[in-house]
């Protein structure tokens, strides 16, 4: 069946897509932030750099200097204009041989340091992985500091931070679980499905969000369940004797149990959270954002095509549906929160990140996965939105006056700038765009999230682009930027990626590893530590920086780099 190649995409999204590869032979992030003592963070760097080379004055009008009252010029550049512009200079022009200091630096990765960066990835997961088994398992987490488990906050009910995820079920090692096949340990995966088969049941007085117990939960199940079941899939047949589908039933009785959130809403779109037990809650608010209520239809799907029942797929498709419908005529765009009951938006934010973000990405692997043209026409024209007016900057990533490009968060209906912050979940958006084929765009993105991680070591949850500066300080250890990093490198192959990924590894080791295990960062400038480590770090970061330097032999080649172009590179990223 179609689908079964893709559904390891659960474990691994279908991260080497092949409608790339003809665009990805190079590495142009045109972005220019240094870092000085001082943290400062220019954003006019690279015309600089340039100046001499193009002969021409780079000045010009700004968005970090246009953010009060002038209209903003739109772009709308794509694939499709990229390639039509190709006459135009692009990335790709600064391969042309040169070799210098900086083209030594990045123009390979020793299959030392890929054996080495191999090592330190399995050792962090394992290191973390090892003390939630010997800790705190059955619980749900992991508190690296005080080396105990944790689990859901009964005494504080309105604790959603902890509540909306943790439901008394096993969560790291149920979301961990395929982790475990992709290292290559099929003994432990294999004992670990025992453990949840014997142990875990959802038959719990928890209040859980939907969204949550999807994505980790649901989604865990399914994936290990194929894992176990299908033998054509990339790790070969690891099943055991006496597998009777039981993960797929958890998947099954779980779902069931999320189902009350699509009742009683006169929208279709569902509540963001139910009690295991008793269904929705009665004190229920009736207000969702968009990304929690439009981010089902992957495992849904999945699932009811494993069982043969449509309603979870329905359920789930229908709230995309409503969601689409309540997009603004004049934009396009939609918000970030809406009430389920009249669909009027209560949240008139647009943006790439948090309570938006896997709206967009569902749409386009939805499509991938099921290949329903409806969920890629959504998706195209969604983007289209999204680069029509919520991007700022240049039309080019590499030449042109003004900034490089960034993506703000704006009003759904006017297309206005709202505020002056970017949040650490919008980083998965080069990743999205890699898998849309637009990989020049996406190297100009992925540059603007790996500049700021090389400025605190982290990503902070909210950066302000005006007051260059962190406005929320703490880093919850998340995938994002390293999932894009991986996709970057497979539809590259430039070994400036894996230099990436061996940077963030390193920088986890440094400044979050504690007693037991990795910890959040509570203040990524003084690296203070908060006493949790949630489960996407094993489930997510590790296995992306694992997968990194993954690459067969015959797709290895490396491409000569100009030394102008390392000198944007060693400005953006302050490497010096």
């Amino acid at each position: 069946m179609q689908w079964r190649s893709i559904v390891v995409g659960l474990v691994v999204l279908r991260l080497s897509l092949s409608c790339v590869l003809w665009l990805a032979f190079g590495l142009g992030p045109s972005v220019s932030w240094g870092f000085n003592f001082h943290l400062g963070f220019s954003l006019h760097k690279l015309d600089l750099l340039f100046r001499e080379e193009r002969g021409t004055d780079p000045r010009g009008s700004s968005w970090s200097q246009r953010i009060h009252g002038q209209r903003y010029e739109e772009t709308a550049s794509t694939c499709a204009k990229v390639e039509e512009e190709s006459l135009k200079r692009s990335y790709l022009s600064f391969f042309d041989g040169n070799k210098d200091e900086y083209v030594r630096r990045y123009r390979t990765f020793p299959d030392t340091l890929k054996a080495k960066m191999k090592d330190m990835a399995k050792e962090m997961f394992y290191f973390g992985y090892d003390n939630y088994m010997k800790y705190a398992f059955p619980e749900d987490e992991l508190n690296p500091i005080d080396c105990e488990g944790r689990g859901p906050d009964v005494l504080n009910p309105s604790n959603i931070n902890i509540n909306d995820v943790l439901g008394n079920y096993s969560l790291t090692l149920i979301d961990t679980l395929d982790t475990l096949l992709v290292l290559g340990n099929v003994t432990e995966f294999q004992r670990a499905v025992k453990l949840v088969i014997d142990t875990v049941s959802f038959d719990k007085d928890s209040t859980v969000q939907v969204f949550e117990a999807n994505i980790r939960i649901l989604g865990g199940l399914i994936s290990s369940h194929i894992l176990l079941t299908d033998p054509k899939h990339p790790f070969g047949k690891v099943g055991f004797e006496g597998y009777d589908n039981e993960l797929l039933h958890l998947a099954h009785d779980l779902a069931v149990r999320l189902l009350p959130a699509f009742e009683n809403t006169s929208t279709g779109i569902p509540y963001p959270r139910v009690n295991l037990k008793t269904g929705v809650p009665p004190d229920s608010i009736n207000e969702t954002c968009t990304a929690g209520a439009g981010s089902l239809l992957v495992e849904f799907g999945i699932l009811s095509r494993l069982i043969g029942d449509s309603t979870f797929e329905w359920v789930a498709r229908r709230a995309v549906r409503a969601l689409w419908s309540l997009r603004s005529n004049e934009t396009g765009l939609l918000g970030n929160v809406v009430n389920i009951q009249t669909g009027q938006w209560v949240g008139k934010q647009s943006g790439l990140g948090a309570g938006m973000d896997s709206f967009y990405e569902y749409l386009l692997k939805s499509y991938i996965l099921f290949g329903e043209k409806e969920d890629y026409k959504m998706f195209q024209a969604a983007y289209e939105s999204i680069q029509n007016h919520m991007r700022r900057g240049r039309e080019s990533c590499n030449e042109g006056e003004g900034d490089p490009p960034l993506y703000v968060n704006v009003n759904m209906f006017s297309g206005e700038i709202m505020n002056t912050w970017i949040d650490s979940l919008q980083a998965f958006f080069p990743g999205l765009q890699v898998l849309n084929g637009d990989v020049d765009n996406a190297i100009c993105l992925h540059a603007f999230y790996y500049a700021i991680w090389k400025r605190f070591g982290a990503l902070p949850e909210r950066y302000n682009w005006q007051l260059q500066a962190p406005d929320v300080l703490f880093y919850p250890l998340r995938p994002e930027l390293v999932e894009s990093t991986y996709l970057l490198y497979q539809a590259t192959k430039n070994p400036f990626y894996l230099h990436v990924g061996m940077d963030i590894l390193q920088s986890l080791e440094k400044n979050a590893k504690v007693r037991c295990g990795y910890a959040t960062l509570h203040h990524v400038v003084d690296k203070s530590k908060e006493d949790r480590m949630e489960s996407f770090f094993l489930s997510e970061t590790c296995k992306y920086l694992y997968l990194c330097n993954r690459i067969s032999e015959e797709q290895r080649y490396s491409l000569p780099l100009k030394s102008a172009y390392m000198r944007q590179i060693d400005h953006m990223v302050g490497l010096y």
